[in-house]
Order: structure tokens, then C-alpha cells, then sequence
């Protein structure tokens, strides 16, 4: 085999995904191992060398076919010097990790961070195919974002663009403090978090639910109440449904993306949501600004971040 392979790593806290793609994007090779991150941000980084020669080794690919391997983590990252400054699912302060992996690997490494990774991936093998200008929101805990421009990553003057759960859209009456630190962020009604916290508080006021019943409540149990009729879960998944579009009101009227995409935990809610947020988006919008815009799902599920970590290297 001649073609060329580029190697894309998801560096999470519990475990290390690893996968070979091709230059469509295509996966074609994956491999998952131990983060092991109790121990040190050196046994960590070893790991990933371990694991890139690993998959290789096992596939039907040469070293020398590898064109470079990309990394994507949850945290601050200053890409263009390839140091993840704070990431605290791995320990990580101040890693010089792209110097450090090149002198290991002999390969060129790219890294940012898992959102934009992410992102690059719906928009190169994903539901952004084929498109060059598109927004991916990522709802899990948190609400992560990635801004594709041309066809490429848009990292902002200080590689922090995309930063789209920390969008202020609440308002100050209804406002609660953000993790970073802000009030009435985008994070803090439309992340699973948020979503959680609002079904909490319902059934701590008292209010008709059939989540009074439940234990520990779960994203999914609210979104399988709502499907079921329940009106308060029906209440706090259209709030967050609200604020997302709202959100995405601000961003088409500042970037003029053609496509939406939201991937994470929350979006497997489907149509109850989905169909939400394009009603709020159509209100909130002009309508020279969402013409022929799309909201749609992601694709590639948990694959988007190994796939768009190798993107890094084309795009």
C-alpha cells in the first residue's frame, strides 16, 4: 500500500481512542487503551505513543505511510504552540505535548481541543460533508462548540473561538452562575447538566411530575418523560430547546453558517428537541439569514473526535 494514513487521537480521562483515517476521512482502524492519567502527564503521553504504534503495527499500514497524528482534549489548549495550558480530566498544566510527542514519534502532531476536533470531523466525513461554513454544538455536560470557516477550523486570535456554551443568552432575572465563573451562560439550561438541575428544582418545588418518582434523574429519563407527555419535562427540554436557538439566532447573524450541527448526549432526544429549536430559530432569525440554514444531528457519535484529531493534519 502508497497511500497516505493520518492517525487521530481522543485523549480522554478514563481511556485513550486512537484510529487511522484516510485522506476522505474514512476510519479505518481503531484502537482504545487505559488514559492511566493517575499517574503522570508522562506515563499519559507515553501511552499515546504506545497506542499510535500499536494500531499501526496491527494494521495493514507502514510507518512511513503515516503522515502525522493529531490529538484532540477537553481543555485549554494554545494550539499554535501545541501546549494544553489546563485540562483537568487528565491532570494537565502547561504540556508541551505536540514537542514532546514529535521528538517520540518522528511524525509532524497537531492538537486542539476536543470540540473543535469534533467539529472538523462532522464537517469532513460527517453530517458536514461537502459543506465549508458550518457551527457544531456539542451538548453533554457541558455545551462544547466548533466554528468551520472555508472548510477549516476557526481558531480566533487566541486559538479560544467556538467557546459557544459560554454565550450569555439568559436573562439576568432567570440567571444562574456558570462554572466559568459568568452568569446566564448558553451551558447552564442546555447541557445534560443543565437540563438535570432544571428537573431537580421542579421536583423540589413540588411540581406534577412523573420525575418525582425517579431517584437519580437522568437527561434521558426527562427526555423520555417529555415523549411520554409529562408537561413539566416537556417545560425544561423546550427551555433549553429555546436558549439553543436563541443562541443560534446570534451566530447565523454573525458567521452565516449553512448548516447547524449538534451532536453529544443531549441530541439523541431527537425530534422533541430538534423541532424546537428550528421553531425558535425561525422566530428569532431575519429571514435573509436563515435561508436554506439546517439544524441536523451528528453522525459519527463518538467517533467525531478521532476522526476530526486526524483531520487536523489536512485541515
Amino acid at each position: 500500500m502508497s497511500e497516505n494514513i493520518y492517525i487521530g487521537v481522543d485523549l480522554g480521562g478514563t481511556a485513550i481512542k486512537v484510529g487511522i483515517c484516510n485522506q476522505e476521512g474514512e476510519l479505518l482502524h481503531t484502537y482504545e487503551g487505559p488514559t492511566e492519567k493517575e499517574k503522570s502527564s508522562d506515563a499519559v503521553i507515553g501511552n499515546i505513543e504506545k497506542y499510535v504504534r500499536h494500531i499501526v503495527e496491527q494494521s495493514p499500514y507502514e510507518w512511513d505511510q503515516v503522515v502525522g497524528v493529531g490529538a484532540g482534549v477537553a481543555g485549554f489548549t494554545d494550539v499554535r504552540a501545541g501546549v494544553i495550558l489546563m485540562a483537568p480530566n487528565i491532570n494537565f498544566q502547561n504540556v508541551p505535548i505536540r514537542a514532546i510527542l514529535e521528538e517520540r514519534l518522528g511524525k509532524t502532531i497537531r492538537v486542539d481541543n476536543d470540540a473543535n476536533v469534533a467539529a472538523l470531523g462532522e464537517a469532513w466525513s460527517g453530517a458536514g460533508k461537502g459543506i465549508t461554513d458550518c457551527v457544531c454544538y456539542t451538548l453533554g455536560t457541558g455545551v462544547g462548540g466548533g466554528i468551520i470557516v472555508n472548510g477549516h477550523i476557526y481558531q480566533g486570535f487566541s486559538g479560544l473561538a467556538g467557546e459557544i456554551g459560554h454565550i450569555s443568552v439568559v436573562p439576568d432575572l432567570e440567571a444562574i452562575k456558570c462554572g466559568c465563573g459568568k452568569m446566564g451562560c448558553l451551558e447552564t439550561v442546555s447541557s445534560a447538566t443543565g437540563i438535570v438541575r432544571m428537573a431537580v428544582e421542579a421536583v423540589e418545588r413540588g411540581d406534577h411530575t412523573s420525575l418525582s418518582a425517579i431517584e437519580k434523574v437522568s437527561a434521558k429519563d426527562i427526555f423520555d418523560a417529555a415523549k411520554a407527555g409529562d408537561e413539566v419535562s416537556i417545560r425544561i427540554i423546550n427551555r433549553a430547546a429555546f436558549y439553543l436557538g436563541k443562541s443560534m439566532a446570534a451566530v447565523a447573524a454573525t458567521l452565516n453558517p449553512e448548516r447547524f450541527i449538534i451532536g453529544g448526549g443531549v441530541s439523541k432526544a431527537g425530534d422533541i428537541l430538534f423541532n424546537e429549536i428550528r421553531r425558535v430559530f425561525a422566530e428569532l432569525t431575519p429571514e435573509p439569514l436563515q435561508r436554506g440554514v439546517e439544524i441536523i444531528p451528528a453522525k459519527l457519535g463518538n467517533d467525531a473526535g478521532i476522526v476530526g484529531a486526524a483531520g487536523l493534519l489536512l485541515r
